[in-house]
């Protein structure tokens, strides 16, 4: 037993975590030993490949991936100028006469460790070693297949581009340059993950941008210890800030490349990953969960009566099982008299408690949902179709389920799906709210939904107030929270990330 408690908690001691820094190996001059090091890296790999050619008196290697690169560039810009121009250079500067005078290809650079050669060979570029050489050189001529861009199915506007990011970072990132032409955009890449070396981009708006949320973010991605990072889910935990556990995620996420230029411009932060079709956004606040695109591209007043309908419809989605259960169990002189006779009816012809038949029918429901969401697509209509009828229908005639208690979880499952991005923490509360009404009534509820609100004000993102501009109350909060002035409106007054109520300008004094 001993054992086994130490073991859990060295699985959760953060300190054990710490990669293992390997120690860097620099390339050797003669080409045999570098071929060697990095055929021994590879552990032989049958797609690697290696072209050993001799120019004149000079043995030369050209080692790429099979199917990473493009072999037309790789042929014609690289292989051909090798054998036909004669380089005019000392044998010190034999390399760079070839990257100079010799490759008719940009993105080349110098590189002599071993650890750099891999990750520019696994990133799909060519690498060139030269006998009596110990730098090489790395060639952009990357060629493997990518995804073209297509609209996001889980962000869709009615106004608005229909272009989504796409699993290249390269061609997300030119998305961004053709919507903002302006030189103050910048990006920087970094690497993260042991193992998979994934390039992440952070983008940014060079005089929108907060200097001290900047620094901290690279700090957090610095600290990143990861092996691999397939998705953007990987990083969330280490973007956000540090503090108690809530359902609720201060980092944004979107496949839309039009809403990262409208954060960029207040100042926030993009973080890209490379084979991931999305961008996570910071800093990122709880009012934005309900802001859209459309909101810009429609009237105001039409905006402003979306917008309100999306807060109660999230409030309806999480309350209405918990309130309707507390009611019905413990005070159901609340409820009119006609209403009142139905679902006492309903309740006298089912074997179970209204609390009980309530979290059967939410579990049922997200059941056939990870069902439908997980199968193929013709077998989720099926699974739909199925739900619907056995649900809806013949559970209701069995008599094992009360109608009214299917329409009021039927009625919050829809309300939850008008804020996609909230339906996580949605599903998790709804259910909670349910126990919490069946065991101590509207007081139960109303002690999770305070709880809820506690928590909710008292998480940051990047020191920035979770609930700003409510809470510190500012006066964008009148602006674009509650309501959606005009665009003379927003222009005239635009807020930046570190004017915001509750934000400090402070210099990261973190010990990287």
């Amino acid at each position: 037993m001993y054992e086994f408690i130490a073991s859990v908690l060295r699985l959760y001691d953060k300190g054990s975590e710490a990669a293992q820094k390997k120690t860097s190996v620099s390339m050797k001059d003669s080409l045999d030993e570098n071929i060697n090091l990095i055929k021994t890296e590879f552990n032989n790999s049958e797609d690697l490949t290696i072209h050993i050619m001799r120019i004149r008196t000079t043995r030369i290697a050209i080692i790429v991936i099979d199917n990473m690169v493009n072999k037309d560039i790789l042929a014609n810009c690289v292989i051909k100028p090798l054998f036909h121009k004669e380089i005019n250079s000392n044998p010190e500067e034999y390399i760079s006469g070839i990257s100079e005078e010799v490759l008719i290809t940009d993105d080349i650079t110098k590189i002599n460790k071993l650890e750099e050669v891999c990750t520019a060979i696994l990133s799909g570029f060519a690498v060139i070693a030269v006998d009596g050489f110990s730098e090489l050189l790395s060639v952009g001529i990357q060629g493997f297949q990518t995804r073209s861009i297509s609209e996001p199915e889980s962000d869709v506007v009615q106004r608005g581009s229909r272009e989504g990011f796409v699993e290249s970072l390269r061609t997300n990132i030119s998305m961004l340059r053709r919507k903002i032409k302006s030189p103050k955009l910048c990006f920087e890449t970094m690497t993260v993950g042991n193992i998979s070396r994934t390039d992440v981009g952070i983008c940014y708006l060079r005089d929108a941008v907060s200097d001290s949320i900047l620094k901290e973010l690279k700090c957090r991605l610095r600290n990143v210890d990861l092996d691999t990072v397939l998705s953007a889910g990987y990083l969330v935990p280490y973007l956000e800030d540090r503090g108690g556990v809530s359902p609720f995620r201060t980092v944004g996420v979107t496949e839309r490349p039009d809403t990262v230029c409208g954060k960029l411009t207040e100042g926030r932060i993009a973080v890209m990953i490379d084979g991931v079709p999305s961008a996570l956004i910071v800093p990122y606040l709880f009012g934005e969960y309900f802001q859209t695109l459309d909101d810009y591209s429609n009237r105001p007043y039409f905006s402003v009566f979306t917008r309100w309908l999306k807060f109660i419809s999230f409030l309806v989605s999480i309350l209405l099982p918990g309130i309707f259960t507390s009611l019905g169990t413990f005070a159901p002189e609340m409820f009119p008299t006609l209403l009142l006779n139905k679902i006492a009816g309903s309740i006298g012809h089912t074997p179970l408690s209204l609390t009980a038949e309530t979290i059967l029918i939410l579990l049922v429901y997200e059941i056939m949902r990870e069902s439908g969401l997980r199968m193929p697509q013709p077998l989720g209509y099926a699974v739909s179709i199925v739900g619907g009828l056995v649900i809806g229908d013949t559970a209701v005639s069995a008599g094992l389920i009360g109608a009214p208690t299917l329409m009021v979880v039927a009625v919050s499952a829809i309300c939850s799906y008008i804020i996609p991005n909230l339906y996580a923490p949605a599903a998790i509360l709804r259910l909670a709210f349910t126990v919490c009404g069946g065991i101590a009534g509207i007081w139960g509820v109303s002690a999770l939904f305070a709880v809820v609100l506690i928590n909710i004000c008292s998480k940051t993102s990047f020191g920035i107030p979770y609930t700003a501009p409510i809470s510190p109350l500012g006066a964008s909060a009148f602006r674009d929270i509650f309501i959606r002035a005009g665009w003379k409106t927003l222009s005239a007054h635009s807020e930046k990330v570190q004017d915001m109520p509750g934000a400090e300008n402070k210099e990261d004094e973190r010990n990287d």
